[in-house]
């Protein structure tokens, strides 16, 4: 039986080899529901390019991917980010193949070809087969709630708590520290760590010189982690700070820009994270974030995988990549739950039931 399985596979395989495959790229404008606030500004808007790879060879077959760079953050948004596109589509139209060496620089375009090619490979909406992907188990995720004014962030915190999230994870850095804290201790008054987990993300809020007073002042609330407290590339300082918080620390922006293997292996050794948040959009597609995942558990270093405030369709990927990437029976809550974000969302069969992401086949 494995024998003829194994020859089905191996023709099937043979068969996709021989379509050649052609992408086109539309542009569209999404529209978040609510201001997405952070300590690097606020978001109204969201810009994508959607990928839609096809075939005259098997016309009936399609895949779609995302291309999502974040404005001001990605390494790879620019002026001419269509064009440079276009361009990265042409030569894979050439190949058929993904040049992996030639789009590390890329990772939002790398993530969108990536997912757009093994949509098509798989049909559908899959992109990973898991019981994740088949619906018989749901993600752990976390609850997102955005900068705002105090009242406003109490508002949203009192919404995922009772939704049903055992994790939440607040923006902070933009609004007056005391604000932020008075906050956090609304929380911890009302619930232990053992009912609430806890997460901060400060953007690179803090400066390095008030930052190791303010991770004392958050550890007495038994915070998780933070995400990036310091703007990335303060090796020196971000490597401190790793040494002598009292509070783990998570590197996120840190990663942008940061594309090989050798200067992974560098920056990890360096700086030594408790733990690293895996974006696929900004830190090198769905090839890097397994690069910095096997990087990251031979040192002892955590992560988990978040979308970067994609369309349903790269949040799709992205779930279905952490289903893959972690195997099944996830337990450390994902930064999943973005598919809510905006007024005119792309459909895709995923859904929030109390703290997991579910998808429906």
């Amino acid at each position: 039986m494995r024998d003829r399985e194994k020859v089905i596979t191996t023709t099937e395989k043979e068969r996709q080899d021989t379509i050649m495959r052609k992408i086109s790229v539309r542009q569209r404008t999404l529209h978040f529901r609510q201001p997405a606030g952070t300590s690097r500004g606020t978001y109204t808007t969201r810009t994508s390019w959607f990928l839609e790879m096809t075939s005259v060879d098997d016309p009936g077959r399609s895949g779609t991917g995302e291309c999502a760079p974040l404005p001001d953050l990605s390494c790879d948004a620019s002026p001419a980010y269509e064009q440079t596109l276009k361009a990265l589509c042409r030569m894979y139209e050439t190949r058929q193949s993904i040049d992996y060496s030639l789009m590390r620089p890329y990772p939002s375009m790398l993530f969108g070809m990536e997912t757009a090619e093994r949509n098509f490979e798989q049909g559908g909406s899959v992109i990973f087969d898991t019981p994740f992907t088949r619906g018989e188990e749901g993600i752990p995720i976390n609850g997102l709630v955005w900068m705002g004014s105090l009242q406003e962030m109490m508002s949203r915190l009192e919404e995922k708590m009772q939704a049903g999230f055992a994790c939440v994870k607040l923006k902070i850095g933009a609004i007056d520290f005391d604000d932020e804290m008075r906050l956090i201790r609304h929380i911890r008054n009302r619930f232990g760590k053992e009912y609430i987990e806890l997460r901060v993300d400060a953007n690179g809020g803090f400066s390095p010189d008030e930052a190791p007073q303010r991770l004392e002042q958050l550890a007495a609330y038994d915070i998780h982690s933070i995400e990036q407290p310091i703007r990335q590339r303060q090796w020196t300082e971000m490597a401190r700070l790793c040494r002598e918080s009292p509070l783990p620390i998570a590197l996120d922006e840190e990663l942008i820009g940061v594309n090989s293997k050798e200067m992974k292996t560098q920056m990890l050794d360096f700086i030594r994270p408790q733990y690293i948040i895996l974006k696929p959009s900004l830190h090198g597609g769905m090839h890097g974030t397994r690069e910095w995942k096997e990087l990251a558990d031979k040192r002892g270093i955590g992560s988990w995988i978040t979308s970067a405030l994609e369309s349903n369709v790269g949040l799709n990927a992205v779930a279905q990549l952490a289903a893959s990437v972690y195997g099944p029976g996830i337990t450390m809550p994902q930064g999943l739950g973005t598919g809510l974000l905006f007024t005119d969302n792309l459909p895709m069969p995923l859904e929030i039931r109390k703290d997991r992401l579910w998808r429906v086949p």
